[in-house]
């Protein structure tokens, strides 16, 4: 009877011990997570991503083809040069005969001509100065555009990258509680044979330990899945493991908030394309409106042909010195539909630019509310994490009293544990949730 009541006496503390190193363990796990050395930091992330990214490509791909553009429409001042030859052999071949004067032939069955052609634009009424602008305007819309590319895939890089943070940390707090609850387990079924504690203790730990390692199956399914894509957005073989550091701390913009929207408007990707865009459609406007104005260029051709009189066969040099003007005089009305066309996609845009600012209006302030309910969320984890802590401090009291069973000291560490993972959750909302504000204003996160 001693014996017993010796082992039942000394059981409370055994197991508090195992509890206590758990806990200790379980709560410092988001502050004290050192990732191995090669894990990769934020900022590496997203400069391979925005270096590496074929869409990145693709719109570094279109500013080069601007520039081949602008090189062609400045080619509208350079002159034309080209040589042409030819032969031609022409019968019958036209004679004229005159009494006591003999026979002429006006010119000869083989006729060979060779000449060199210049010909240089004058005057076109600021057509080709037009063209050069218009193309500038598409690199300027090039430019912008792959800067909101690159921006689009930071935040994509940073949402997968907190994910993948969480997930690492999540599966690493299961770990511990794994191994708390398997050391609980090995114990309660060395001490179920004394009779100081019961198969019901033993099989509801089990019970625990296999929802446990549910929980976790799920979390390494979903790391597998956050790893693949950043080795996708990487370029990296998907056979490679990428492990993410640790990075909690982002300062949040400080903007005031009644400038907050004119900030945005000033520095967002879509804003400033739309206003490019504008400038764009002006310049087609303009550029359809010297469609039917003159051409005036002048023209030069010289070589050697023969079929002269009265040396047929004689190759002679030749030349043409001229000017040219095209007047357009009637089109069938399509420079009036072209016009129409052209004042229409300057509505199009200023329509869809208000639509784009609309937008971004709600995308800043639920991002802003976002960080706000995020940041106090975290408080709120922080203080539950806290009392979790106490609670099971409570517990350990009472289970040394023998007022509490072993399995209410489990539920209390569980508490501490899902405690952890709720305030890992919380920061890291409000990290993205930060990054995300940030995005909406305009500002770079590459």
């Amino acid at each position: 009877m001693n014996n017993h009541i010796n082992k039942k006496s000394i059981l409370p503390i055994l197991v508090s011990i195992i509890f206590l190193n758990g806990i200790i363990y379980g709560q410092s796990t988001i502050d004290k997570l050192e990732p191995p050395a090669d894990s990769l930091s934020l900022k590496s992330v997203i400069q391979q991503v925005i270096s590496t990214y074929p869409s990145v490509k693709i719109a570094e791909e279109a500013i080069r083809n601007a520039d081949s553009r602008i090189g062609l429409a400045k080619t509208g001042y350079n002159p034309v040069i080209d040589m042409t030859a030819s032969f031609a052999n022409l019968a019958p071949v036209t004679k004229l005969t005159f009494p006591g004067l003999g026979t002429f032939q006006l010119y000869p069955a083989n006729n060979y001509s060779a000449s060199i052609n210049y010909q240089q634009l004058v005057y076109d009424f600021g057509r080709t100065h037009q063209n050069i602008e218009l193309e500038n305007a598409n690199k300027n819309i090039s430019e912008q555009t792959l800067e909101q590319v690159k921006q689009k895939l930071s935040v994509y890089t940073v949402n997968n990258f907190y994910m993948l943070l969480f997930l690492q940390a999540a599966i690493k707090i299961k770990d511990v509680q794994l191994a708390t609850l398997n050391e609980h387990l090995q114990y309660v079924e060395k001490t179920m044979a004394t009779g100081s504690a019961t198969e019901y203790q033993v099989l509801t730990t089990k019970v625990k330990i296999s929802t446990v390692e549910s929980q976790k199956v799920d979390l390494v399914a979903a790391l597998t899945t956050q790893q693949a894509a950043l080795n996708s957005l990487l370029g990296n073989n998907q056979a490679s493991n990428p492990v993410v550091r640790n990075e909690l701390i982002v300062e949040p913009p400080v903007i005031v908030s009644d400038s907050i929207l004119s900030y945005a408007f000033h520095n967002r990707d879509e804003v400033l394309i739309n206003e490019k865009r504008a400038s764009l459609a002006e310049l087609r406007f303009g550029m359809t409106k010297l469609q039917n104005k003159p051409l005036l260029s002048f023209e030069a051709s010289g070589g050697a042909k023969n079929g002269y009189i009265p040396g047929l066969a004689k190759f002679t040099p030749n030349y043409v010195v001229g000017l040219g003007l095209r007047v357009p005089l009637f089109d069938g009305m399509k420079n009036k539909y072209n016009l129409a066309q052209a004042q229409s996609g300057i509505s199009s845009i200023s329509f869809e630019s208000e639509l784009t600012k609309r937008n971004i209006s709600d995308e800043v302030y639920e991002s802003e509310a976002l960080m706000f309910a995020a940041k106090k969320k975290v408080s709120q984890s922080e203080l539950q994490l806290n009392q979790a802590s106490k609670a099971y401090s409570l517990a350990e009291t009472s289970f040394k009293s023998g007022v509490i069973t072993n399995l209410d000291l489990l539920d209390a560490n569980t508490s501490v544990s899902e405690s952890s993972l709720m305030l890992l959750k919380a920061r890291i909302d409000y990290v993205t949730s930060v990054y995300k504000l940030k995005a909406a204003l305009g500002q770079r996160i590459y």
